[in-house]
């Protein structure tokens, strides 16, 4: 979809622009049937925990140049949203423990956003991800609404415009 037409329709409808221009909104919600990951204890986790919230799945790992600006605008963005109707979730797809994603939070001053992680993965071929990062826009039921390949400014105001439109749309 080119970038000056409307992001599906909807709540979401215009808001593809400017900095959240690469967004595409699912023309409907797409079943993503049963993502899982755990948490930075080892706790199995999926996004059935997240049901009744809007979810930002982001897709990132250490290597990842782009990954490591794009973290500190993910930490704002949750700091400003997160809570009973928004969570960020960023998922990490390294392999070999936590430590080294864990660090790279740290580093990168993402106080705000919990550490998952992928042991098994699977997640980034089980979400047909095509780059890195991967972004996915989730309603509250679970459905993927719409995506960002690449980094994003998700503390921009065209980004909480479209988190707010999300969490603003009728379940």
């Amino acid at each position: 979809m080119p970038a000056g037409e409307k992001a599906g329709q909807g709540p979401l409808a215009g808001l593809n622009k400017g900095a959240m221009a690469a967004f595409l909104a699912r023309p409907r919600p797409l079943d993503l049937g049963e993502v899982s990951f755990v948490d930075g204890e080892g706790v199995a986790k999926s996004l059935s925990d997240w049901r009744g919230k809007v979810v930002l799945l982001n897709i990132w790992a250490t290597w990842c140049v782009p990954c490591r600006e794009e973290m500190a605008t993910l930490d704002k963005l949750q700091a400003a949203l997160g809570g009973n109707d928004f969570q960020v979730v960023a998922v990490n797809i390294d392999r070999g423990g936590a430590d080294k994603p864990k660090n790279f939070l740290a580093e990168t001053g993402a106080t705000h956003l919990s550490l998952y992680t992928d042991p098994t993965g699977k997640l980034f071929s089980k979400l047909k991800a095509v780059g890195m990062p991967t972004t996915l826009l989730i309603d509250r039921e679970g459905h993927e609404i719409g995506r960002l390949v690449g980094p994003a400014n998700w503390d921009s105001p065209d980004a909480l415009a479209l988190i707010k439109a999300a969490i603003a749309a009728p379940a």
